[in-house]
């Protein structure tokens, strides 16, 4: 699969999920993003903004095996990873897979669980294993986690410290609808006789990963290596700024942009695509100071800041 025909499969899959989720184009396209990427989401929204139905229905129209994991504050990691149960008939213990095996994982409300389980998780993003009674057991390919969390309620929660949000590549929101919006949401539901829309497949599980192989064909100049280096350097410069962008954040900004470029159709990274992904890659992975924090400044602005500062490339191509 080349640049061209990535972005023809992906406006299929993009048509298929809004005609289930009323939603801005470019919110999906970031979801995307990560997916084409091999990267892992964080959607941080109120109750209601349709975060569990945009990951059913993209696991749909992606064809492929879909879990979903409640967390709470009980909840154990082998909960998650799975465990041995005995079988009386083969007199010995079997492995049981948790929920954790399957292509699409969506973590809903992460934050309410305990570290430890939270832990579990996230190695198993970072890793892509887990790692049970002595035994390591690779997970399905392609594997990708949408974790969910609420900004709103945080009595009984348990944050995500900055280590493990890094292991994120992208964290978004899906935000409200405007009034069209809501108002095409009631339409539709008044159309159809079930409350959940349903959709169809577009593509399998192979053309997927056919899908995800397109970014590494994907060029990235020197000119813009340079530009992601000093956007990122730049970040850890600033006065309001304790930790700045890590080199892993450096190469999840590249990985990135390639994704990105491919979505759209272009077999090189030009300086749009950067500005188009930047925040989303980049925000979460700020840490600002103390006093920073205390008198409300946003890492948006901070990144902001990093993208005034450093010069745009001119491309050739």
């Amino acid at each position: 699969m080349n640049a061209a025909e990535a972005a023809r499969t992906c406006d299929a899959v993009f048509g298929e999920i809004q005609t289930a989720v009323v939603g801005e184009h470019d919110r999906f396209e970031t979801i995307l993003t990560a997916v084409v990427g091999q990267g892992h989401v964080l959607l941080e929204d109120v109750p209601g903004t349709g975060k569990t139905l945009t990951a059913r229905t993209l696991a749909t129209a992606l064809d492929l095996e879909f879990s979903r994991i409640q967390f709470t504050p009980d909840l154990l990691p082998a909960d998650i990873t799975g465990t041995h149960v005995y079988d009386e008939h083969a007199g010995r213990f079997e492995f049981e897979a948790g929920p954790i095996f399957a292509n699409v994982v969506l973590a809903d409300e992460i934050n309410r669980a305990p570290p430890k389980t939270q832990a579990a998780l996230l190695e198993a993003m970072g890793e892509k294993q887990v790692s049970t009674g002595g035994e390591t057991r690779t997970l399905p390919e392609p594997f990708f986690v949408i974790a969910t969390q609420n900004p709103v309620e945080q009595e009984g929660t348990f944050p995500l410290p900055e280590a493990q949000i890094d292991r994120f590549m992208i964290k978004t929101t899906m935000g409200y609808p405007d009034r069209d919006g809501e108002l095409e949401l009631l339409d539709r539901r008044a159309s159809r006789r079930s409350r959940t829309p349903n959709v169809s497949p577009v593509i399998d599980r192979e053309s997927v990963l056919s899908l995800q192989s397109v970014p590494e064909s994907v060029a990235v100049e020197p000119e813009v290596r340079e530009y992601l280096v000093d956007i990122c350097r730049s970040t850890r410069e600033d006065d309001r700024v304790d930790v700045g962008i890590s080199p892993r954040g450096v190469q999840r900004l590249f990985e990135a942009t390639r994704a990105r470029a491919a979505i759209v159709g272009r077999d090189y990274v030009a300086p749009e695509d950067v500005h188009a992904i930047v925040h989303p890659v980049l925000d979460h992975r700020i840490v600002l100071t103390t006093e920073s924090d205390v008198r409300g400044v946003d890492p948006t602005a901070v990144v902001e800041t990093a993208l005034n500062d450093v010069s745009v490339p001119s491309m050739s191509v």
